[in-house]
């Protein structure tokens, strides 16, 4: 037997879970937006790593088990057929869902572990706030970063744990479900309406999501993929002037990043007001307050699509690796602005840097630690020392670099030495000094 409680990450070492890989997760769910009652079974494909008779999921304590099956499949190399599926021993507790095999298994070993569970989802509680799943007003919203995902389904909770998805939801009739990837398949019975999305792309747990409400759906370009729009009615003049240059960003964040990772993009505006935009693979969810008629929260509108490249496609395997999402998603947001005819990259870069020199330089970017992975100085020296590599290497070095990144490691997971170690090959100008003063020293160098 192996240990099922070996850490994945220090910056949270309760979450993640060794043993096996995830191959598939198919989520059959059913929610009712009154009394918040969640339901459903998770199936969840996956390969044993080492030989072992139990390992863990992570999974909310609101969430009661009723029934684990396991479908004992043979090693990867074997062609047997597999054997039928097996009712296994579980305790759930701490936010772990440990099972018990009927007997131990070898490496290589294929499962399907099918979950039965119920209950009323709430968000998890973290240094970082209360993340995972939500009741709004009407409905409901699902903001996992970084470990929220376990407040609604079981799953190996940790980014570098990356899987396709199959989900489908279940609600009341009146109400929309929007979830990640393609949505293949939708039938009313009665009262209700079953909604079923396929995401083939491998997603990590924290950007797996559903969104519940009253929406209605604006097609708002079919160029260079389709993008939906989905909002309140009382939103929908507003909802098509904010987000209607999305077509442009896609188009403009194609050519500096490469080609957009995903067959489609999606944009939910709740009814409610959220703090700050969430970000999720193949769309992105915005509050009623970041819809104002005006364009006013249009950088945030091109971060969010930034992490399409840069946070979802593109994954750290650490979180003490978060620049790699949010510095390149807050450069984003100025190299939108040089291309659209607003300030140039180098002037926001050097408003960004003045408002630095008055905060507290404290903090290490490459390894920030848990309790400031998500403090904006993260954000915008990340996105400052991107712009100065491009000013040391040259536009047409920088952005081949980009482009590069997000080809050779489409749908991977990364972290900062690999991003350093291409970008050396890329070019003959010495970075080490540069990387060294920007992620891995406290004072802020000058710009």
């Amino acid at each position: 037997m192996t240990r099922t409680d070996v850490p994945l990450d220090p910056y949270l070492p309760q979450c993640g879970n060794t043993g096996y890989r995830v191959s598939q997760y198919d989520l059959d769910l059913t929610y009712k937006v009154v009394g918040n009652r969640l339901s459903g079974t998770a199936t969840i494909a996956l390969t044993v790593t080492d030989d072992r008779d139990r390992f863990a999921f992570d999974l909310g304590d609101t969430l009661h088990v009723a029934k684990v099956s396991v479908e004992h499949g043979p090693d990867e190399r074997s062609t047997k057929p597999v054997r039928a599926r097996r009712k296994a021993k579980f305790t759930h507790r701490a936010g772990k869902l440990v099972v018990t095999l009927p007997g131990a298994v070898d490496a290589g070993t294929a499962l399907r572990v099918a979950v039965h569970y119920a209950g009323r989802p709430r968000p998890i509680r973290s240094r970082w706030g209360e993340v995972g799943w939500e009741e709004l007003t009407g409905g409901s919203i699902v903001a996992s970063q970084p470990n929220g995902a376990s407040s609604w389904f079981p799953c190996n909770d940790h980014p570098s744990s990356k899987a396709p998805y199959r989900m489908s939801i279940t609600t009341d009739s009146p109400f929309t479900a929007v979830a990640n990837g393609t949505l293949v398949g939708r039938t009313t019975r009665a009262s209700r309406t079953t909604w079923v999305y396929e995401q083939p792309q491998p997603m990590a747990s924290y950007l797996a999501t559903i969104q519940i409400g009253h929406y209605d759906a604006m097609r708002a370009a079919s160029d260079p993929v389709p993008i939906t729009v989905f909002h309140p009615a009382r939103l929908r003049r507003e909802a098509a002037h904010d987000f209607d240059r999305q077509s442009r960003m896609l188009a403009i964040f194609g050519e500096l990043f490469g080609e957009y990772p995903f067959p489609a993009y999606s944009v939910v505006v709740t009814d409610d007001e959220l703090e700050i935009p969430v970000e999720a693979q193949g769309l992105s969810i915005f509050g009623s307050n970041h819809c104002d008629g005006r364009r006013g929260s249009e950088r945030l509108v091109a971060h969010e699509l930034a992490h399409q490249w840069f946070g979802n496609s593109v994954t750290l395997g650490q979180w003490r690796d978060i620049w790699l999402h949010e510095g390149f998603a807050c450069y984003a947001e100025w190299l939108w602005s040089e291309n659209s005819r607003g300030a140039s990259a180098a002037v926001h870069a050097s408003h960004a840097h003045a408002r630095l020199t008055r905060l507290p330089q404290d903090i290490v970017v490459g390894d920030p630690g848990p309790d400031a992975m998500f403090d904006d100085r993260v954000y915008k020296r990340g996105a400052l020392a991107l712009h100065a590599l491009r000013a040391a290497t040259g536009d047409d070095a920088f952005f081949g670099l980009l482009r590069a990144w997000t080809s050779e490691n489409r749908y991977g997971t990364v972290d900062t030495d690999g991003f350093v170690a291409l970008a050396q090959q890329r070019t003959d100008t010495p970075i080490r000094p540069l990387v060294d003063a920007w992620l891995y020293s406290a004072p802020l160098p000058s710009l």
